[in-house]
């Protein structure tokens, strides 16, 4: 990976964003790709659109969304420590000792999620993940009052950023889940707008808000953009780690590229477009059945208005929805390429009815 993408990379993986508080990693994310698309706009919801020949073609519609698992303080105690509902899914288990950041009014402050410790536990605790409301926010505040001098209800919160590279070309952090399809979708205009004489659809990149809660950003985006093609690019459960059953999710590893699919969210012919060009370019895949519809913005992208032909694009993920997620630098790159060398193969006699 070349030094500008991997530094917008970590700029992403970096900046604070749980869904519905993403304005300041969407900033860094439409100030990157401004560079290479036609414009960048941004809409109602916080979904960031950049759009590249526009008005040429049919449009092709990228979803990758910037959105990260977090937390909202719902309550602080007389003695200044911060209670918290969920925003998304969360391993409760993996909370303790956590590192955080709280985005204030004054800007981000520090904190630490704690709980009892295991030596004052009773017995039959011991054995019990605990309870969301059994754990808090630590800021080192000395009561409410204190607390309430830089903190209020409502605050956001995410885990500290803690970007780190590993061996043979991996790395870990919090919210690859979803920075990855963000990142992507714009290394997809990078490329492509290095082709543009080639490119005879209009490509509509979007950095979605909000799919942790719901897909909601892709739903309103898909619907105001009114795309023909959507590809949708998020990170796929990977198996190479202890204790996974691949019966059930395939056989998925780091480094060995993106993810395809098989299943009633992938059209017949843009999924077979995928796999005939990535064969003929030589870029690795992987590949995997998806039983039924849900849980990415591909599926909210192909029923919006009248239907839109789509695919998901799986960046291979371990540890799911923890502050240690840990993905590849080849499988973004050969992701990106994957779907640029795609789109310059669509033109508008393109037909993705099902025969």
């Amino acid at each position: 990976m070349n030094k500008e993408s991997k530094e917008f990379l970590i700029n992403l993986l970096t900046h604070f964003g749980p869904s519905g508080y993403e304005q300041k990693v969407q900033h860094v994310w439409a100030k990157r790709t401004k560079h290479f698309a036609d414009n960048v706009t941004r809409d109602v919801h916080g979904n960031a659109i950049a759009v590249l020949n526009e008005g040429k073609g049919l449009k092709v519609m990228l979803a990758g969304h910037i959105d990260e698992i977090g937390f909202i303080v719902s309550h602080i105690s007389e003695d200044g420590y911060l209670y918290m509902v969920p925003v998304g899914g969360f391993d409760i288990g993996v909370l303790p000792g956590s590192q955080v950041k709280i985005q204030t009014d004054g800007g981000l402050i520090d904190g630490i999620i704690g709980k009892k410790p295991i030596h004052l536990l009773e017995v039959e605790e011991r054995n019990k993940v605990p309870k969301l409301q059994d754990l808090w926010i630590d800021i080192g505040a000395s009561d409410r009052k204190d607390a309430l001098k830089v903190v209020k209800v409502g605050d956001a919160v995410s885990f500290s950023p803690n970007f780190m590279e590993l061996r043979n070309g991996r790395f870990s952090s919090k919210s690859c889940d979803n920075k990855m399809g963000a990142f992507v979708a714009s290394e997809v205009i990078k490329i492509l707008s290095e082709s543009r004489n080639k490119l005879k659809v209009s490509v509509y990149s979007v950095s979605t808000v909000q799919e942790e809660v719901g897909l909601r950003g892709a739903t309103t985006s898909a619907y105001g953009i009114d795309p023909q093609v959507g590809i949708a690019i998020d990170v796929g459960f990977a198996s190479d780690m202890p204790g996974i059953d691949k019966r059930q999710i395939g056989e998925v590893f780091l480094g060995k590229g993106p993810i395809l699919h098989a299943g009633p969210e992938i059209n017949p012919v843009l999924g077979k477009m995928l796999t005939d060009t990535a064969k003929k370019n030589k870029i690795p895949y992987q590949f995997t059945s998806l039983g039924r519809p849900g849980g990415t913005d591909t599926s909210v992208m192909q029923i919006t208005r009248s239907g839109v032909a789509t695919a998901l694009i799986g960046i291979p993920n371990r540890y799911m929805h923890t502050m240690v997620e840990t993905c590849a630098f080849d499988d973004l790159e050969n992701a990106a390429e994957l779907i640029a060398q795609t789109i310059l193969q669509i033109t508008p006699e393109t037909d993705f009815i099902p025969n």
